[in-house]
C-alpha cells in the first residue's frame, strides 16, 4: 500500500486510529497517509486534509447549526480523494458521518474498511442497509459481531480489542500511586462519571453523596477520578472537591489504573476496568424521556459490556431508579468488605479476557486494509 485515507471523528477515533497509522508506517514506511485527523493522527504521521475538531458538534442545537460546516468538510475530503486516489480509505467509529461519506468514496471506486461497528445489534438493525453501502469490510471489535453482521450481508472480522490488547501494558502499581501523589499500602476507590456533559450532569451529585457517605465509613479510603482529555473540570466539582478525592490526568500513552473497588458510569470504562481487574459498581441515569424510548428500542438484558460478553450479570448494573446513594454505598461496601462478590468478579473478568484475547487490533486493520488494496487492483 502507498496511498491511504484514514478519518476519525472524535476523542477515543482519534487514539485508535493513531495506533492504526503507527502499524500501517511501521510495515509501510513510505507509505502516504491523509485523513480527518485529530492531534494523535497528526503526531502518528498523518498529513491532515481536514481536522477531526470541524466535526465536533453537541446536541440537537448544534447539530443543525454545524450542518454546513460538515457538508463542507465532506465535500473537501471527496473532492481531494477524486484528485488523490488512494488505495483503501479507513474509517474509524463516528457511524454518523462515516455511513454518509463511506457511500460516496464506495462510488468512486474506492474500497472501504470500516474499523469499530456502530452497535447496531443494541438498536438500529434498520440502518444495516445503509451500513452494507458504506464499506467494503468491517473489522470489528467484539467478538460476537461477525456473526451478527454476517446475518445482515455485512463481511465483518474480528481483530481484537484495543483494551484488551494493551489492558497490563502501562504503569505499574507502584508508578500509578507515584504519578497520583499517594501514599503506599493506600485503599483506593476508582470514580468514573463518565466524559460527555450530559453523563456528568446526571452522574456527579449521585456520586458526590455516595463518596459522601462511603468517606464517612471509610475515613483511610481514597478516591481517584482519572481525568479523560476534555473534560470540564468544573462539571466534577461537587465531587471532586470533597475530602480525599485525588484527580489524576489520564495519559494516552503509558496509563493503566489501580484501585481497590471502582463505580463507574456505563461505557468502554466499565470493559476497561473489568480487564484491569477491579471489582466495580455499574450505575447509569439519564433523562426519563431517554429511558422511556431506549427500554422500547433497545433488546438487550445488560448495558455493562463485560456483562453482555459474557451473558451474565458478573458487574452489578444500577440503571435510573436503581442507582441511589444508598444502593451505590452497599454494592461498594460489599466489594471493600473481604466478601466473595469482589472474588466473584475477578473470577469472571478472568473469563472475558480469555474470550476477547490479546490480537493487536491495529495489526489487524492493517493486514485486512492490504489485502484490499491488493483486491482492487
Amino acid at each position: 500500500m502507498k496511498k491511504i485515507f484514514i478519518s476519525a471523528g472524535e476523542a477515543s477515533g482519534d487514539m485508535h486510529a493513531a495506533a492504526v497509522i503507527e502499524a500501517l508506517l511501521e510495515q509501510y514506511p513510505q507509505a502516504d497517509i491523509s485523513g480527518i485527523a485529530g492531534p494523535a493522527m497528526r503526531q502518528a504521521g498523518c498529513r491532515e486534509i481536514a481536522g477531526m475538531h470541524e466535526l465536533n458538534v453537541m446536541g440537537v442545537v448544534d447539530v443543525l447549526k454545524s450542518l454546513p460546516r460538515i457538508q463542507k468538510v465532506r465535500r473537501r475530503v471527496l473532492e481531494y480523494l477524486a484528485t488523490n486516489p488512494v488505495d483503501v480509505v479507513i474509517l474509524v467509529d463516528f457511524p454518523g458521518f462515516h455511513i454518509n461519506i463511506g457511500r460516496r468514496i464506495r462510488q468512486m471506486g474506492i474500497p472501504v474498511l470500516q474499523y469499530i461497528a456502530p452497535k447496531l445489534w443494541a438498536w438500529g438493525s434498520w440502518r444495516a442497509k445503509k451500513l452494507r453501502a458504506s464499506q467494503d469490510r468491517l473489522a470489528s471489535i467484539l467478538p460476537f459481531e461477525p456473526e451478527w453482521f454476517e446475518k445482515h450481508d455485512i463481511k465483518a472480522e474480528y481483530v481484537g480489542n484495543p483494551s484488551a490488547a494493551t489492558s497490563f501494558d502501562g504503569w505499574s502499581r507502584e508508578e500509578f500511586i507515584r504519578h497520583a501523589g499517594l501514599q503506599d499500602n493506600v485503599e483506593l476507590l476508582a470514580i468514573l462519571p463518565g466524559s460527555r456533559p450530559s453523563e456528568l450532569t446526571h452522574h456527579v451529585p449521585l456520586l458526590a453523596a455516595a463518596w459522601k457517605q462511603l468517606h464517612s465509613l471509610y475515613p483511610e479510603l481514597c478516591a481517584i477520578i482519572p481525568l479523560a482529555p476534555g473534560v470540564d473540570e468544573t462539571l466534577l466539582a461537587p465531587l471532586s472537591e470533597q475530602g480525599g478525592v485525588h484527580l489524576i490526568q489520564r495519559m494516552q500513552n503509558d496509563y493503566r489504573l489501580y484501585a481497590d473497588a471502582a463505580i463507574a458510569v456505563s461505557g468502554t470504562a466499565t470493559l476497561e476496568l473489568a480487564l484491569w481487574d477491579i471489582p466495580t459498581v455499574l450505575v447509569y441515569r439519564t433523562s426519563p424521556f431517554t429511558v422511556f424510548m431506549a427500554r422500547r428500542v433497545v433488546k438487550l438484558e445488560h448495558i455493562g459490556l463485560a456483562n453482555l460478553l459474557l451473558g451474565r450479570t458478573a458487574m452489578p448494573e444500577l440503571i435510573q431508579e436503581q442507582a441511589s446513594t444508598e444502593a451505590i454505598v452497599s454494592g461498594v461496601e460489599e466489594l471493600l468488605d473481604g466478601t466473595e462478590a469482589s472474588s466473584m468478579q475477578r473470577r469472571d473478568f478472568a473469563e472475558l479476557r480469555a474470550l476477547l484475547g490479546d490480537m493487536d487490533p491495529a495489526a489487524g486493520v492493517v493486514r485486512m486494509a492490504a489485502n484490499m488494496a491488493g483486491e482492487s487492483r
